[in-house]
């Protein structure tokens, strides 16, 4: 009854509850925040991760611009029916490139984090045209539109520049030839060797709409592909079992 008799001076003043109720929250704010000043790194490094190529940066702006991670998380949980449906669970490590993750907190449609190579590219553009016709129950809008939005990569090493800038480790060859690289990646029949030497061979080189210039297809598609194709897992083995 004593303690009651006491909690109730708190419940009555105002002025000491707001100061004992900062107090606490600032000691867990201490605990949770000050031992990351102590540590060198909070993301693991995970062998295969690189940062997007310019197409897939744009691709991926276009998929932020739709409202796409409203209805489409990318973070696969570390619990058993999401991993058999979905895939390996997410790491840190494969959303330290993106400014804002698209972890999401809502699923209408499916995780989208393994969705790359899971699907032809004819699947994503007669699923971006009409939804309905390859997921009957799909309550997706259509984006057929995107297909016909041809796009220039003006901006594009200002763009890489950018993200340079908050970390992203885009070197000044990737911002040089962040124009030609963005083109390449949509053309087979050009010479794509630098792009490959400066992302990686995992880089996905197509028309990938099948349509003549580069559209919002192509770029939403290309970021759509590369989705959870970067990190090996048959061979990936987490820290702390090392």
């Amino acid at each position: 009854m004593a303690f009651l008799d006491k909690h109730q001076v708190l419940e009555r003043n105002i002025t000491l509850l707001t100061i004992f109720a900062f107090l606490v929250v600032s000691i867990g704010g201490i605990v949770q925040i000050a031992p990351l000043f102590w540590l060198e790194n909070t993301i693991e490094d995970v062998e295969g991760m690189r940062p997007y190529t310019p197409l897939e940066l744009v691709g991926r702006d276009i998929y932020v611009r739709e409202g796409c991670y409203v209805c489409h998380s990318q973070m696969i949980r570390p619990m058993r029916d999401e991993v058999e449906r979905y895939g390996h669970y997410s790491l840190a490590a494969e959303s330290q490139y993106d400014h804002p993750f698209q972890w999401g907190s809502k699923r209408t449609g499916p995780d989208l984090a393994r969705v790359g190579g899971r699907y032809s590219d004819e699947w994503h553009l007669d699923h971006l045209r009409d939804p309905q016709s390859v997921v009957p129950e799909s309550v997706m809008p259509k984006y057929g539109f995107l297909e016909d939005r041809l796009i220039e990569p003006r901006h594009i090493a200002d763009r890489l520049r950018a993200d340079a800038m908050v970390g992203v480790p885009y070197s000044e060859a990737m911002i040089e030839n962040a124009a030609a690289d963005f083109r390449a990646q949509a053309d087979p029949d050009s010479d794509y060797d630098g792009l490959l030497e400066r992302y990686g061979d995992t880089v996905g080189v197509r028309n990938f709409d099948r349509q003549p210039g580069i559209s919002e297809a192509d770029a939403l598609i290309a970021y759509l592909q590369m989705l959870g194709t970067l990190v090996d897992f048959s061979t990936f083995t987490p820290v702390a079992s090392r």
